[in-house]
């Protein structure tokens, strides 16, 4: 699978330009589309849930985020149906081991990536993804 668009789902602005910057560097994606709020985010697949051409490929996901924390996105968005695949990671500053046994109970995320974001961690989702769907 050729990963086209990339969302990343944030509160923290450096956080999502230092990503961006990385994810550019290493040709993960054709597009990134970044969110500060995961609210926005969820409206907007919604709104493009049956246009494959306009929903990601891949959403790299905070968990710590006012508002609405990962969790609580990824609850809202298992319960809409897409139009294709889409593939998540958790990319989190979170250490805790609860969090990370949380994120098995998701099936449709792919890893859980601790932050820093770095090209291996990114080379490894690469792998997930093509594994994944291609």
């Amino acid at each position: 699978m050729k990963n086209k668009i990339t969302y990343l789902i944030d509160d923290d602005k450096l956080s999502i330009k230092l990503m961006s910057m990385l994810i550019a560097k290493n040709n993960f994606c054709e597009e990134i589309i970044s969110f500060h709020n995961p609210k926005t985010a969820l409206d907007e697949l919604k709104n493009n849930a049956k246009d494959p051409s306009k929903l990601p490929d891949v959403i790299l996901l905070d968990l710590n985020m006012p508002v609405l924390d990962g969790w609580q996105f990824l609850d809202e968005f298992i319960l809409i149906e897409f139009s294709k695949e889409i593939v998540v990671f958790i990319v989190s500053s979170s250490i805790d081991p609860s969090d990370l046994e949380m994120a098995k109970n998701y099936p449709i995320v792919k890893d859980y990536i601790i932050k820093p974001l770095t090209s291996e961690k990114l080379k490894q989702a690469s792998l997930l993804i093509e594994n994944e769907v291609g």
